[in-house]
């Protein structure tokens, strides 16, 4: 039988690269000079917490008695160990202070993250559960097990450092890497060191190599999260049917494993099979409610298929729950403002567009624009077309007065909205919008050629839908043409120009980078110049993550700063993959087979 150590082996990088130095686990953790924070709302808890780690040697203890304040402390301070109760009172609880830490990176890699509670319900404990706290410890806890817990996790912490630190850095061929010299030097970890290495692969668009991983893993034995990950990469094949049954398997094996669930919801939205997807969020809602994004994403298939009743309790849900969360959006309260106008209660509904205005018209640079079109979709399903009309009006005043097009999703909202109250070209030109934006994306273009259908606007619409196409391929020739002539800088230059025609388009911008990284491996490396690329490329992960191409582009960018930056290792480098002859040529650097992915996904 194959050993573990031996699963999909990462491809060496630049044999001149020296390794960095493995962490080391010591026999003896030495307490007393690291920082602790206490978070628990009531000073007796804190007291008896804050004697047991002065037990342990602990000299530097912070204390906060809310999430608030714990939050504040968070960010002054990188402390090494955080004890924080699940139940703080008003405000944040202790699932979103760790949550937000996540989310904005306040803690180490080698940070340890206790969740501390008296809560035993399955509600709370799968919350806390979803979030991956380093350990979860339940009331009354003694000085014995405190300390046993501190010293395993931290130990297996120091393992993982490195591979969270890359993946922080979006370093994800590096974290691969680390991986497989974790899984060569630590046995007794070898199994979540695989997980992990499977999960960077898929992140840095390596489907086949994590594939290779999860099969083997499940040939030795029969894990959940081998078999749920097998499933994603289905999913993201567009295999639905295969992921489908593969997401079912889990759940019928494991009931508690809430992310098949919300996996096995898209797949059925991808089968067309709506009610079941809904029908599978319910479920995994009641199992753990306390999740933002899966109420929202309840409310709103839930609102697609006409389930007032469901849309409402969901959208109402996920305000209660999100009111003190990092991950609170204007979702809830637009879903919740189309279903106040479903039940013709319109002045609540104009009230709830409002509020969503006030708390995120300053963080959300299309909340007006949103709040608009919401409003004239109130106005047209309550049958008031008088005012839907005005408030397309409106609406096409404000896409006059600021060139800057929202994303695909809202683009097209808008234009179905715009047809529907009869105004004609603005609609056209935010599909086209959108259309360039996603020039090879035929199924998005089958959707936009569907709404010019509807509109009764079949030529119009396939007219329009090619010369977007064909806009989007030749500012991403042209920029190609410079480049070959040996016009670099000029080329940079087209290609910015091409980014702000087409913000959002990927392939545009991975083209950008690569003559970018082309100029800086010509002309010398350009501290500004690598910044907007990453700035780039953090912009295409968020549009689409888990692209190949980004991790190579990233392990390029990295290879280029100077060797006399103690944050940037010499290179490493990979060339981009070749995609069409639209595509920037790659980079004269050498060849090698890049890898892998990571837990935080």
């Amino acid at each position: 039988m194959t050993t573990p150590a031996a699963l999909v082996q990462t491809p060496a990088t630049s044999p001149a690269a020296p390794t960095p130095a493995l962490p080391k686990v010591l026999e003896q953790i030495d307490w007393a000079g690291k920082h602790y924070l206490i978070v628990d709302d009531f000073a007796g808890i804190r007291q008896l917490l804050r004697e047991s780690l002065r037990s342990l040697g602990a000299r530097n203890i912070d204390q906060a008695s809310s999430g608030g304040e714990a939050m504040s402390l968070l960010t002054k301070t990188r402390y090494d160990v955080v004890l924080c109760d699940y139940n703080l009172g008003e405000g944040k609880n202790g699932q979103q202070v760790l949550e937000e830490a996540r989310i904005r990176q306040l803690l180490l890699p080698s940070s340890v993250f206790v969740m501390v509670s008296a809560e035993k319900s399955v509600e709370s404990v799968m919350g806390a559960a979803e979030h991956q706290p380093d350990a979860y410890l339940v009331k009354p806890i003694t000085e014995g097990v405190l300390l046993s817990r501190l010293n395993r996790v931290w130990r297996r912490k120091q393992i993982f450092r490195l591979i969270d630190q890359a993946f922080m850095e979006k370093d994800y061929l590096r974290a691969a890497t680390l991986c497989d010299e974790q899984i060569a030097a630590n046995r007794v970890h070898v199994i979540e060191l695989l997980r992990m290495k499977a999960r960077m692969l898929e992140r840095s668009g390596q489907p086949a190599l994590a594939r290779a991983v999860y099969e083997q893993v499940l040939g030795q034995r029969e894990y959940h999260w081998a078999r749920a990950g097998l499933g994603k990469i289905r999913l993201a094949d567009g295999d639905f049917e295969q992921a489908r049954q593969m997401f079912q398997t889990v759940i019928a094996e494991n009931r508690h494993y809430i992310d098949a669930y919300d996996q096995l919801a898209q797949a059925y939205q991808g089968l067309g099979r709506h009610d079941e997807a809904a029908a599978i969020l319910e479920r995994a809602a009641k199992l753990s409610p306390n999740s933002v994004p899966r109420q929202r994403n309840l409310g709103q298939a839930a609102l697609k298929l006409g389930n007032v009743a469901l849309a409402e309790k969901a959208f109402r849900k996920c305000l209660v729950i999100g009111e003190y969360s990092i991950r609170k959006t204007p979702d809830a309260y637009l879903g919740l403002a189309r279903v106040c106008g479903l039940k013709n209660n319109t002045k609540d509904a104009l009230q709830l567009l409002q509020l969503a205005q006030r708390d995120f018209g300053g963080d959300h640079d299309d909340m007006a624009l949103r709040a608009k079109i919401t409003e004239g979709l109130i106005h047209h399903e309550s049958g008031d077309y008088r005012n839907a009309r005005r408030a397309g009006d409106e609406l096409e005043t404000m896409l006059g007065a600021d060139p800057k097009r929202p994303g695909t999703a809202i683009c097209i909202e808008m234009a179905i909205l715009l047809f529907a109250v009869g105004v004609k070209d603005t609609p056209g030109e935010v599909l086209a919008h959108v259309v360039r934006n996603n020039h090879d994306n035929n199924l998005l273009q089958d959707e936009v050629q569907a709404i010019f259908d509807k509109a009764r606007l079949s030529e119009e619409g396939a007219a329009i839908i090619r010369a977007a196409r064909k806009e989007a391929v030749d500012l991403m020739n042209q920029g190609v043409v410079l480049w070959k002539s040996g016009k670099l800088p000029d080329a940079v230059k087209w290609m910015r120009m091409a980014r702000e025609r087409v913000p959002d388009n990927v392939r545009v911008l991975f083209n950008a980078v690569q003559i970018s990284i082309s100029h800086m491996q010509q002309e010398g490396y350009d501290e500004e110049l690598d910044t907007e690329a990453r700035m780039v490329l953090e912009h295409v992960d968020r549009l689409q993550p888990g692209q190949q191409r980004f991790a190579q582009l990233m392990e390029q960018l990295r290879g280029l700063r100077p060797k006399a930056d103690p944050a940037a290792p010499p290179s490493e480098e990979t060339v981009s993959e070749k995609d069409t002859a639209a595509d920037a040529p790659p980079a004269a650097t050498p060849v090698v087979s890049p890898t892998h992915s990571n837990r935080f996904s």
